[in-house]
């Protein structure tokens, strides 16, 4: 069917359209926040000086809160009235944080004095822009589409006209200073403003250790006496038993004989390595008199920790840094070897027939001490970022100043504990009689635990213009960005000044940084 305007050419196969229809005029609340008129049917208007929260919101009766503005102008005024998805703030200080749903305009740096409320701009004039700027908490958030009811193809804010300012260390962390959070799916145009964050705080040090040393080992017990009993059991082993669980044993001490002394055991745990410290247990007395138990080895010393590194994360609360690593904590010291048990026979000697034939019995080791528990890792230092992309946000900023301050330097990692001191081998038991019965062998020393780790040093705070997940923004002319340094990372606890093993990295710096999605709760 052929409407009235179409035609063809004496070519069957080339039709001739319509011309397109005419787009419609302007509505009277459209155009640019600098010259659209300031109607009570296009939005709410909102006046810290002279508004009340109990007023309709009108040019003549403004609200005080932006925060209530933004709701009517979210949901309507009431009486069945369409929301107006916009807000007209006056020139002045609102000491407020507040949440923006996608799709509500706000149009600041407005002139009310005279009722006028026309546009005077966010830097200069006769008014001053209107400030956004509470004492604590993220001065601006703008919610996600999916989060508001004017989710749809419009769903974008307009921000225009207004100062945001974060105070220092001012975000939920308690350290950082974020100015603007654009939620998961958000959609701003940001013109005509500014936006300020402040310093961030220092990363808090690390938790030291102890400075008394850990738990120390058990004296061996001592061996019993030639002729004293028909089986002179070796002593019997000591055990230190550790907080985490982990036990150093002492080795029990060889046994009393007639013709040969037992061996004694070796000391528990078995370290390894090539130290002449070995915990071995003493050679029972057999042609040749007995040989002591070996001194347990010492345990490990837990060293240092790696300092933080990386970027850190973005999340709702802003942004998340990384801690230094936590001290190791030192190893158990091994316990002594036992003692080597004597004999009660030889050439020269022997029990008297009326008491016990058995000879002396060796002496059981020391126990090791515990190892030092780790000094804690060093906190990152708080950011300082003018805003906050998430994922599938959309962002535009024009003629906008963004402007951070200093991110705070990473904490100081803590200092470890010193480990626990080996005690010393039981005496083995005495011969018998002036007749030069062999004595016992003593028991070896149990080794000293090792000193635990001192930990790393935090992040440095980022200092960052536009931090965001997944680049989908825009950067229109007129927009500066001017980024503060970043923090310096934490040095490693018990680090020299020329140190630099275990210190945290410097915090991520620039005008536009990339930054992986959250992955861990704020530490």
């Amino acid at each position: 069917m052929l409407t009235a305007c179409s035609s063809y050419s004496d070519d069957c196969w080339e039709r001739l359209e319509c011309p397109p229809d005419p787009e419609p005029p302007p509505g009277p609340c459209e155009g640019h926040p600098a010259t659209a008129p300031a109607l009570d049917n296009c939005g709410v208007f909102v006046s810290p000086l002279s508004g009340d929260d109990r007023s309709p919101g009108t040019k003549d009766a403004p609200v005080k809160t932006l925060q209530h503005a933004i709701g009517l102008a979210a949901r309507g005024r009431g009486d069945s009235e369409k929301p107006t998805g916009r807000v007209y703030a006056c020139s002045g200080l609102f000491e407020e944080k507040i949440t923006l749903p996608s799709g509500v305009d706000l149009w600041g740096g407005r002139r009310c004095d005279d009722g006028d409320w026309s546009y005077q701009g966010s830097f200069g004039g006769p008014d001053h822009p209107t400030i956004i700027a509470p004492p604590r908490e993220i001065p601006l958030r703008v919610l996600g589409v999916e989060d508001t009811a004017l989710a749809g193809d419009n769903a974008t804010s307009v921000i225009a006209g207004v100062r945001i300012v974060a105070a220092d260390a001012s975000a939920p962390d308690g350290k950082s200073s974020i100015a603007m959070i654009l939620s998961t799916g958000a959609r701003v145009i940001v013109s005509d403003s500014k936006i300020i964050a402040g310093d961030g705080k220092d990363g808090e040090p690390g938790g030291d250790a102890f400075s008394v040393r850990a738990m120390a080992g058990v004296l061996g017990n001592n061996g019993a006496n030639a002729c004293t009993a028909d089986a002179t059991v070796g002593a019997l082993p000591v055990v230190t038993m550790c907080e985490d669980g982990i036990e150093s044993t002492g080795g029990q001490g060889g046994d009393g004989g007639l013709d040969v002394g037992g061996d004694g055991a070796p000391g528990q745990p078995a370290l390894g390595g090539n130290s002449e410290r070995d915990g071995r247990g003493g050679l029972g007395a057999d042609l040749t008199r007995c040989s002591d138990g070996n001194d347990g080895a010492d345990g490990a010393d837990g060293g240092r920790a790696g300092g933080a590194f990386g970027p850190g994360f973005l999340s709702e609360d802003g942004w998340i840094g990384v801690r230094g690593e936590d001290g190791k904590k030192g190893g158990v010291g091994q316990g002594g070897g036992g003692g080597g048990g004597s004999k009660s026979r030889g050439p020269m000697f022997a029990c008297p027939t009326s008491r016990p034939e058995r000879g002396a019995a060796g002496g059981s080791g020391g126990s090791g001490g515990c190892g030092g528990k780790g000094g804690g890792g060093g906190g990152y230092g708080g950011a300082s970022i003018g805003i906050i992309a998430l994922e599938g946000t959309d962002l535009t900023v024009a003629d906008t100043d963004v402007f951070t301050g200093k991110g705070g330097n990473g904490g100081v990692g803590g200092t470890g504990q010193p480990g626990g001191i080996g005690q010393r081998g039981g005496y083995g038991g005495q011969g018998f009689g002036p007749n030069g019965m062999w004595e016992a062998c003593r028991g070896g020393s149990g080794g000293a635990g090792g000193r635990g780790g001192d930990a790393g040093g935090g992040l440095g705070g980022a200092s960052v213009g536009i931090a965001y997940v997944v680049p989908n923004f825009a950067i229109r002319p007129g927009t500066t960005i001017v980024p503060g340094d970043a923090g310096s990372g934490g040095p490693a606890g018990n680090a020299g000044a020329e140190d630099e093993i275990g210190n945290g990295k410097t915090g991520p710096q620039g005008p536009l940084y990339a930054f992986p999605a959250a992955s861990e709760p704020i530490h």
